[in-house]
């Protein structure tokens, strides 16, 4: 998933610290609210450790009944190559089946295109993808042996493939 939609930097702010905008903190909640009803269970979320995604991330778990305290913040994913972020995926613990990672654009756009062999030219903010993987282990994850399940996002509903 990427985040949802930052406010602008105030200032001197730096962009790791920008927060969410409230049309963000809707759109996070009401994507929280359709993993919900499509009745996804998700065991780990990970989420880069910039301020909006975490909020992004702390809105989805109150949504999915998740506790907050089991996210895991992942400064790695913080304007990551797309290299990066399949690293950050193969470390994650194979205890976990169903992963939701927050992350940026261009990476999430890129990762998500990258490992399912489809074209996706954007995704906007709290966009979700869902990517069915045919391995046994996260170390195994690699390019196009991910397939595109759906994709989301707050204006248009449910892009199912």
């Amino acid at each position: 998933m990427r985040h949802a939609k930052a406010a602008n930097a105030v200032g001197l702010q730096s962009d790791f610290d920008r927060t969410l905008a409230d049309r963000g903190v809707n759109d996070a909640g009401e994507m929280g609210s359709r993993l919900l009803n499509k009745k996804v269970v998700i065991n780990l979320i990970v989420c880069s450790a910039a301020k909006r995604t975490t909020q992004t991330a702390r809105i989805l778990a109150d949504k999915l009944g998740y506790s907050q305290t089991e996210i895991l913040s992942e400064f790695d994913l913080y304007n990551c190559t797309t290299e990066e972020g399949i690293d950050v995926i193969r470390h994650l613990n194979d205890k976990y089946d169903t992963v939701l990672l927050v992350g940026h654009n261009p990476a999430v756009t890129s990762l998500v295109s990258y490992l399912s062999n489809s074209f996706i030219e954007s995704m906007p903010t709290s966009t979700q993808a869902s990517i069915l993987f045919n391995a046994t282990t996260w170390k195994q994850i690699a390019p196009n042996l991910g397939s595109l399940s759906w994709i989301d996002t707050p204006k248009k509903i449910n892009l199912e493939k």
